[in-house]
């Protein structure tokens, strides 16, 4: 229903650009959700794209706009717009969204920005951009609504009323006379108890919090974790500075399960920047590549130190695909499974050894099914025991292996620091495909007399 109702949106704009029809635009673009404009713009070149968003009436549905759109492509969009304007959306944006935004211009143009913003946001603004990239202060919010400890629930409540300035409020933070977090307050609690009761005696001290160096990702698995709305953010030495809220958090889940995706396929978000650039885009592919290029070298080298054990019982040939090709398929879901889990928390190495076994198990349990239909068909189809045997064997023992090397590569990587999303799949479809070979080809000289 909603693609049906994106694809309307899509032709409607469509024939009103082309038409030129401007006011029928702006009308359109007014009654239309700033998360579905945004939507549209993947549909139309940058030009339209500058287009769309100085028809859309009042600045601070077009900063809307602005903060919905993928990142990637704000640099050439900011780029293409009239400074001024550009200016007038970014102080409408939160200033989160605002320091992300500017974070991605280049240098000059984020300068011209942060200069002439108002004083009061461009500081806010500059102290989140001082925060290191994709940590807990550079994505929070500095607009946090917080009490002190020592007022009342009834004017805690005339302050909750008059709290027009605050992007949201889950929850009534507690701080004491340094500012420094005390407790949290939920909104019922406020509302359940007497006006006269000081918030220092119904708050809850167990608050959960984040210091501004934590990594995004962190932030995000605690906040599924425990199914909060939002997390505030503190100092070294406990003062409240800012927010983060969950609409941040999906942001943060999105772009670093792509990140992930994009690194496990080889690649990485730069490529979504260089749009049908063939050349950009095959540099960045290529490193990855040539290690699986490497291994393939290297089982080649493998296959012709074995080359008398090939000549002699040729139809060993038959199945060499089949041991490489199920090794790297058992060891490629175990990497992708590890990197999961290291990402969202569920494994760290304190449970690598409990890991390891439980996939050494599952593999040896496919082996073991998989080995036997090979070892079958192998014996019917060229009529020899013997050749089954192996087979099965080295397919056992290959599928076992490799979800093992599953294990060991991508929790390697991640120990030595190198993300493992971007190197295990590689390095894993490698090592098994040279596994995979030696295992076969060393049972098969084993048996080698049974087979001429």
């Amino acid at each position: 229903m909603h693609e049906q109702k994106m694809q309307v949106l899509q032709v409607t704009v469509s024939k009103l650009l082309r038409r030129g029809a401007t006011n029928n635009l702006k009308k359109a673009l007014g009654k239309i959700h700033p998360a579905d404009i945004a939507h549209l713009f993947r549909y139309f070149d940058l030009h339209e794209q500058k287009t769309l968003l100085e028809l859309t009436p009042d600045l601070d549905r077009a900063a809307d706009v602005l903060a919905e759109l993928e990142p990637e492509s704000w640099p050439q969009l900011a780029e293409l717009l009239e400074k001024d304007y550009l200016i007038s959306i970014v102080h409408e944006m939160a200033d989160d969204d605002s320091a992300v935004f500017i974070r991605s211009l280049p240098d000059e143009l984020a300068e011209v920005i942060l200069t002439e913003l108002h004083d009061d946001q461009s500081e806010d603004v500059e102290h989140l951009l001082g925060y290191d990239e994709e940590t807990a202060g550079s994505i929070m919010s500095t607009d946090v609504f917080s009490l002190q400890q020592d007022i009342t629930v009834k004017r805690a409540i005339e302050a909750l009323q008059d709290s027009k300035d605050y992007e949201m409020v889950f929850y009534v933070y507690v701080t004491d006379e340094h500012n420094h977090l005390v407790g949290v307050l939920s909104l019922r609690q406020l509302l359940t108890v007497p006006p006269g009761t000081k918030l220092s005696d119904i708050m809850s001290t167990n608050v959960m919090r984040v210091r501004t160096d934590m990594d995004q990702e962190e932030v995000a698995g605690l906040v599924a974790k425990y199914n909060i709305l939002a997390i505030p953010v503190v100092d070294d030495q406990g003062k409240l500075l800012g927010l983060i809220t969950v609409d941040d958090v999906i942001d943060v889940m999105r772009d670093e399960a792509t990140e992930d995706i994009l690194r496990m396929a080889g690649t990485s978000e730069e490529e979504l920047l260089l749009g049908y650039k063939a050349l950009q885009i095959a540099r960045l592919r290529l490193p990855w590549l040539l290690t699986t290029l490497v291994g393939g070298l290297v089982t080649g080298t493998l296959m012709w130190y074995f080359r008398a054990t090939l000549e002699q019982a040729i139809m060993l040939i038959t199945f060499i695909p089949v041991i490489t090709g199920m090794g790297g398929n058992v060891g490629g879901q175990t990497s992708t499974i590890i990197v999961r889990g290291f990402a969202t928390g569920k494994i760290d190495f304190t449970m690598l050894r409990q890991v390891f076994l439980k996939e050494l198990r599952v593999g040896l349990i496919m082996g073991i099914v998989c080995g036997l239909v090979i070892a079958a068909v192998a014996s019917i189809w060229h009529q020899n025991l013997y050749l089954g045997l192996v087979v099965g064997t080295a397919m056992v023992t290959a599928i076992t292996v490799a979800a093992c090397m599953g294990v060991i590569v991508t929790a390697f990587f991640k120990k030595i620091g190198v993300d493992p999303a971007i190197a295990s799949s590689p390095f894993v479809q490698t090592v098994n495909d040279i596994t995979g070979i030696l295992i076969y080809f060393s049972a098969a000289t084993l048996f080698l007399s049974y087979l001429i």
